[in-house]
């Protein structure tokens, strides 16, 4: 699943790409992936790509004061091209769950409006792109069974409950480590559980919550409660390095190759059975139903294994 870093690169990526591009077309492939109607979908033809910015895990295209809100869930990808076929996508057919045509690039022309940008392109009334053209933009693709990408066009990103839901940014300027200790302080939550809530805190997920709490040498069963100062220094410390250095390797990367570097900057996560990089145990997994979470145990819990299984003894 995309995180916070992998989502900020995104958001990078299509500033640099999108924005003062004419929205030519928007294609559903899937409707379940549509999760508001009013507006539709094609109120944003015509319109221009003004900002792309992140909320959480959330992905936001300001188009002209509409949004474009999309959260990528556990299987969801963002791709570019250059030049999408001009083959209008089939619905209900293959991955593709929503496709954005853009037209124009103010690059070739600083003076030119939005409506000059979408007439160079040569795209039809209200951005429409004409069959033969192969536009730029991106398709959001989903894998697997399970459909839970979801996409909303809303006149404000606090229109989607999930974003209204969401707490505090882990990097944003003003999250010190006293916020970060009036969330812990009181909390009965599992560390783990608590760092991937996102009404407490804005952006983690499973992956990054193990390599956090990997860096701060906690168990992820500790009640947050429980955390002594010393622990809460470690664990606002290694929340901000562990998410800012994974924004900074994700920084400049095309959208195809963000995966594969999260992957591989994992000390712990999606390790198990292999060496910890720092003190050469073996790393552990334990699974749930729907997840697991891996950790090392010379590093994390005195060298103690962690039971497998869903029930297992809390431990600090």
């Amino acid at each position: 699943m995309p995180e916070l870093p992998e989502v900020e690169a995104l958001a990078a990526f299509l500033r640099e790409r999108a924005v003062g591009r004419v929205v030519a077309s928007v294609e559903v492939g899937a409707i379940s992936v549509l999760k508001t109607f009013d507006p539709p979908p094609s109120a944003l033809h015509g319109l221009t790509v003004t900002g792309v910015t992140r909320h959480g895990k959330f992905l936001d295209l300001d188009v002209d004061g509409l949004h474009l809100v999309v959260h990528l869930a556990r299987a969801g990808w963002l791709r570019w091209s250059d030049g999408l076929s001009p083959t209008p996508i089939r619905p209900g057919k293959g991955p593709i769950a929503l496709r954005v045509r853009l037209a124009g690039d103010p690059a070739d022309d600083p003076d030119a409006g939005a409506g000059d940008a979408g007439a160079a392109s040569g795209a039809g009334p209200l951005g429409r792109s004409r069959p033969e053209q192969r536009l730029p933009g991106f398709d959001l693709t989903e894998q697997g069974t399970q459909k839970r990408l979801a996409v909303s066009v809303v006149r404000s990103p606090a229109e989607v409950p999930g974003v209204a839901r969401l707490g505090p940014d882990p990097l944003a300027e003003g999250f010190g480590r006293g916020a970060l200790a009036a969330i812990l302080t009181g909390s009965r939550q599992q560390i783990k559980g608590l760092l991937r809530d996102q009404s407490i805190l804005a952006g983690v997920g499973n992956a990054y919550s193990d390599e956090v709490l990997h860096a701060a040498r906690l168990s992820p069963f500790a009640i947050a409660s429980s955390l002594d100062d010393e622990e809460v220094d470690r664990l606002y410390t290694a929340l901000r390095d562990v998410l800012s250095g994974a924004v900074t390797a994700a920084s400049g990367r095309p959208a195809k190759e963000l995966k594969d570097a999260k992957r591989g900057g994992m000390r712990v996560h999606g390790r198990a059975g292999l060496p910890c990089p720092v003190c050469g145990q073996t790393v552990r997994e334990v699974s749930f139903a729907d997840s697991a979470l891996q950790y090392c145990p010379g590093c994390q819990t005195g060298g103690r294994v962690l039971a497998d299984r869903r029930m297992s003894r809390l431990l600090r």
